[in-house]
């Protein structure tokens, strides 16, 4: 989700900035507010976090908005702590309880059981109060006017599961998943295979690819150096060239980098491999995203208008 900010003070910005999203506030929100401290023209998140869950959340900014679409689609991992024995409408500690029932003894060999059965590809039926849309209005929308909402189930890929701690009743899971993963509807199910029910009680997100070792930024910490001025606030966002750090490089040289920056075709480099790749200038500037057409030249699938010196 983007938004363009119509104000006098309003600079052109681009960049990814690493939010910590704080716990109790909307990514909308968080976005806004980074979007108000930073006066950004432009700003868009990558994927929205719940209220109760707090970690990463890439805020683009400005041309970084356009590859928003790619970080949505990235690999993440989470830390996720799970309330046995207590269902509720929203699978997670803010709905009603639906049921309630005891918790049986489990030992981690028993936990282990039910959590091999769920990785890898897997079919998963998104939470009711969820934001997917269903005739053009988000789930949740429904479920709150109380009518019956059943998501249709779909396959999402689990590539580590993993028990790091655990209680009587509480459990605490390193989730590793590709997107469109609900980590409430983990729990939901992991309650079902352990005969008791669950609920997620809480949710961090520690990564989103290629951030792997991310270091965040708060809201307050942003806010303390904008107070210090742009140039103390804009050393904390990262060039957008970060986030497609995980493709392969083209750098090309002058004469090529021009005709792409212009939307003109040119052959692929002989012995580049004709991947999705990113295209830079020979300044290190990028350029866009590009691969290879069945005429053995550059296609230009996402092209950047970035300064010189980004």
């Amino acid at each position: 989700m983007s938004r363009r900010r119509h104000r006098p003070d309003a600079r052109d910005l681009h960049g990814i900035l690493l939010l910590d999203k704080p716990l109790g506030m909307s990514s909308n929100k968080a976005l806004q507010m980074a979007i108000a401290i930073l006066h950004a023209a432009k700003g868009g998140h990558t994927g929205a976090l719940d209220p109760l869950a707090t970690g990463l959340l890439p805020l683009c900014f400005g041309e970084a908005t356009k590859i928003a679409g790619n970080l949505l689609g990235s690999r993440k991992a989470y830390l996720a702590e799970c309330r046995l024995g207590i269902t509720t409408t929203t699978a997670d500690l803010e709905g009603e309880v639906l049921d309630q029932r005891p918790v049986p003894s489990l030992d981690e060999t028993a936990i282990e059981a039910a959590l091999a059965t769920m990785r890898g590809c897997i079919v998963q039926v998104p939470p009711a109060y969820s934001a997917l849309k269903q005739g053009g209005e988000p789930l949740y929308l429904k479920a709150r006017r109380g009518e019956v909402v059943q998501a249709p189930p779909r396959q999402v890929d689990i590539h580590r599961l993993e028990l790091v701690s655990h209680t009587e009743n509480t459990l605490s899971l390193y989730v590793e998943c590709g997107s469109g993963t609900y980590v409430r509807s983990l729990a939901v199910d992991l309650g079902e295979k352990l005969g008791c029910g669950a609920h997620l009680s809480a949710l961090r997100r520690l990564w989103v690819e290629p951030f792997r070792e991310p270091a965040m930024v708060t809201l307050d910490e942003l806010r303390e150096a904008a107070e210090q001025g742009s140039e103390a606030a804009d050393g904390l966002i990262l060039p957008l060239s970060a986030g497609v750090a995980d493709l392969p490089a083209l750098h090309l040289g002058a004469a090529a980098g021009q005709a792409v920056s212009q939307g003109r075709q040119i052959d692929w480099p002989i012995g580049h491999p004709r991947a999705y790749s990113a295209a830079f200038d020979h300044d290190g500037r990028l350029l866009a995203l590009v691969d290879c057409d069945e005429q053995g030249r550059i296609r230009i699938l996402r092209g950047f208008n970035l300064p010189a010196a980004i």
